[in-house]
């Protein structure tokens, strides 16, 4: 007699019947026949434990080997959709738990969260196994494009970079996100930091640890996939890192771009401590003040009243501050129309990648300790990119659980 658990498989189709005259049996079954062409033969029943959301099972499935190649199969674990010790479910459960915490974490908690008993060392390989799967799904499900373009606002692109401790050293993980959100309340400049804006409606993440020069031709390729056929309809959002900026001016040539108003605000706190010393009541007005002008009237407002408190600074150390200063904001007078944005509800920060870094990257894969095969990251790193943009349940829903 077969045990409760085992029992609760459902019938494969092919099983046979005990009514013959109504259900003949198939030789030719596309299930019994061999990749080689031949049919192939019974073998009697095998057994394999199988680790399911609800425990512990065993399953008992017909063994079929072929007489012409020697190949042998158990079609209906695929029928089952089993791959591996882990069902379909517990294996969508481990990689949530492998993209949360750290693979020994998440083993403990998933016994005391689910009561499934999974080795630290079986979650690293579902993990990383899912990690590449999902990056291939992402470059060929139209499920991606679809909901981006269900999506409400305009689209914006935001990347950064962080380093992870690999087996080769510290590496850059560069990341990149398209999103879209929806306009928020027009807001003037001084309400900059007190306005509350709508959360995306959509994003997409992906990452891996590769060059600027490898990195910038995948933007072009991910707003293809994600329907984005026109670059001029891209905002970009990003720091000051050059890299950046030379990748977007290649790649996304007519784009939009935005200087991240908190970078600019500490290179703004920067320049005011060399003036006015650490600590000086002086520094922290004087750079509020320029940060109203940048908002105001962007770059070339600011640098004009940079240019002018320059010349009357007798002070050689303190006119190279302000140069350093207006050299940072020369390359970014196309990207400080701040005051524009801001009426029409739009971002001028880019927190997001920022943010990305530090929980996508920064919680998960620098822990204590923590070394990593370079494959092994970026499979981890889409699988949080995975569960942090929208598209976990797409994921999981294509035949996966």
């Amino acid at each position: 007699m077969p045990s409760p658990a085992a029992a609760s498989w459902p019938a494969a189709p092919w099983k046979r019947s005990s009514t013959r005259a109504r259900h003949p049996r198939k030789k030719n079954a596309p299930q019994r026949r061999c990749p080689c062409g031949t049919d192939r033969q019974s073998k009697g029943q095998a057994q394999r434990a199988v680790l399911t959301a609800a425990g512990l099972v065993t399953a008992r499935r017909r063994y079929l080997v072929c007489p012409a190649c020697g190949s042998g199969a158990h079609p209906r674990d695929a029928w089952w959709g089993l791959d591996g010790f882990l069902s379909g479910h517990a294996r969508r459960l481990a990689c949530l738990a492998a993209a949360s915490w750290s693979f020994d974490r998440a083993s403990a908690l998933l016994e005391e969260f689910c009561g499934l008993r999974v080795s630290d060392t079986a979650i690293r390989a579902a993990a990383v196994a899912a990690g590449s799967e999902v990056r291939a799904w992402q470059r060929a499900s139209p499920a991606p494009a679809a909901a981006f373009a269900a999506a409400a606002g305009d689209v914006a692109f935001s990347t950064d970079g962080t380093h992870v401790n690999t087996l080769g050293g510290w590496r850059e993980m560069r990341l990149a996100i398209f999103a879209k959100r929806p306009a928020g309340g027009p807001a003037e400049p001084w309400q900059w930091d007190e306005r509350s804006l709508p959360p995306p409606s959509v994003r997409v993440l992906f990452g891996g640890v590769w060059t600027a020069e490898r990195f910038g031709p995948q933007w072009r390729a991910w707003a293809g996939r994600l329907g984005v056929r026109q670059t001029a309809e891209v905002t970009v959002l990003a720091d000051g890192a050059k890299w950046i900026w030379a990748q977007a001016e290649r790649n996304f040539p007519g784009a939009a771009g935005v200087l991240d108003i908190y970078h600019a605000g500490t290179h703004l706190y920067d320049a005011a401590q060399a003036l006015y010393g650490e600590g000086a009541a002086e520094g922290p007005a004087w750079a509020e003040a320029r940060r109203r002008t940048l908002l105001s009237g962007g770059a070339a407002a600011l640098d004009a009243e940079l240019a002018a408190q320059q010349g009357r600074t007798r002070s050689a150390r303190k006119r190279r501050a302000v140069q350093d200063l207006r050299d940072f904001l020369a390359p970014h007078e196309r990207h400080t129309g701040y005051a524009g944005r801001l009426r029409r509800g739009r971002s001028i920060g880019s927190g997001m990648v920022e943010g990305a870094c530090k929980t996508v990257v920064g919680r998960r894969l620098k822990q204590t300790g923590a070394r990593w095969r370079v494959r092994h990251a970026e499979s981890v790193v889409a699988l949080c990119g995975l569960l942090y943009g929208d598209l976990w349940d797409a994921y999981w829903a294509g035949g996966r659980n």
